[in-house]
């Protein structure tokens, strides 16, 4: 089964206790959804928030105010809900594994279904996009439980082909969107930096949530070939013959340097930078990553 495969039944009992929300900004502000001790108070509406001027106060929750002794305002489903794009890089080059069982677009894919699993769990809409050199595929999103399988039954269906373009591919993205949405991005990011940042910059600036996880295989972030070796691109065909040993250090000098920018630019701009690799059992990566959030 599709959903089985790529989310297992441990990584479903421990995610379900997280709160994908809780420190993302919706429509300019920043609220702990669940983390409200209000939550669950009023069952006809979706969450509370404290009051401020210029809110209506025919929406003030007295009975809350009588337990409390604070103003609170009730927020409507409309305010709450959080839309989410889970947006996969399906290029040729994310089909690469040197020596793990998982491939990186594998490791995106159970990635994805983790965080789509956990927006459906907590009845918010999520929809997915993938794209190589332009978006190839996309589904609405939906909240009901049968888009996880929708979602993975699309991904599971995926070969990775083609080059890639992923700043245009982001432009075109940033142009589909209408309302501020969380955009969740997984890509091993071979492209030129200059031109995906702008693209991401654009994503942020247009009010949207932005995560960017940056998988790579374990070979390419370690490097562990010795001898001579013959290296090969898997979208352009291009192929370097040389010793490894030779060139291991600039390599993995390039590598941090290039992370490192990508980490700082995206701080700059409150984008979300989560490096991975394929030798991470990727749902304690995500968890850590999620906890990490929640306490922020």
């Amino acid at each position: 089964m599709t959903v089985e495969r790529y989310l297992k039944p441990e990584v479903i009992r421990t995610i379900k206790r997280l709160d994908l929300r809780a420190q993302f900004i919706i429509k300019g502000f920043m609220h702990g959804l669940h983390a409200s001790p209000l939550h669950g108070f009023s069952v006809e509406f979706s969450e509370h928030r404290k009051y401020t001027p210029g809110d209506d106060p025919a929406d003030i929750d007295w009975l809350v105010y009588a337990k409390t002794d604070k103003y609170y305002v009730r927020k409507y489903e409309a305010e709450t809900n959080l839309t989410g794009y889970l947006v996969v890089d399906s290029s040729r080059s994310m089909g690469y594994t040197y020596r793990q069982e998982m491939t990186k677009f594998d490791y995106a894919v159970s990635l994805a279904a983790a965080l789509a699993y956990l927006m459906v769990q907590q009845q918010d809409p999520v929809g997915l996009i993938t794209f190589d050199r332009k978006i190839k595929a996309s589904l609405a999103p939906k909240s009901k439980r049968s888009q996880l399988g929708n979602i993975l039954s699309l991904l599971a269906n995926l070969t990775p082909t083609g080059e890639t373009d992923i700043s245009a591919s982001l432009h075109q993205l940033a142009a589909m969107l209408r309302h501020a949405s969380l955009v969740m991005v997984f890509s091993d990011l071979l492209g030129e930096p200059d031109e995906i940042l702008r693209a991401l910059h654009r994503l942020r600036h247009a009010g949207h949530d932005v995560i960017l996880f940056h998988i790579l295989d374990e070979a390419e972030v370690r490097f562990p070939f010795a001898g001579n070796v013959e290296l090969f691109e898997p979208e352009t065909g291009d192929r370097v013959q040389g010793n490894a040993e030779a060139f291991r250090g600039d390599y993995l000098d390039e590598l941090r340097q290039f992370r490192q920018r990508f980490h700082h630019e995206c701080a700059t701009a409150m984008i979300d930078y989560v490096p991975l690799d394929t030798a991470m059992q990727f749902d304690k990566a995500l968890i850590e990553y999620l906890q990490r959030r929640s306490v922020r």
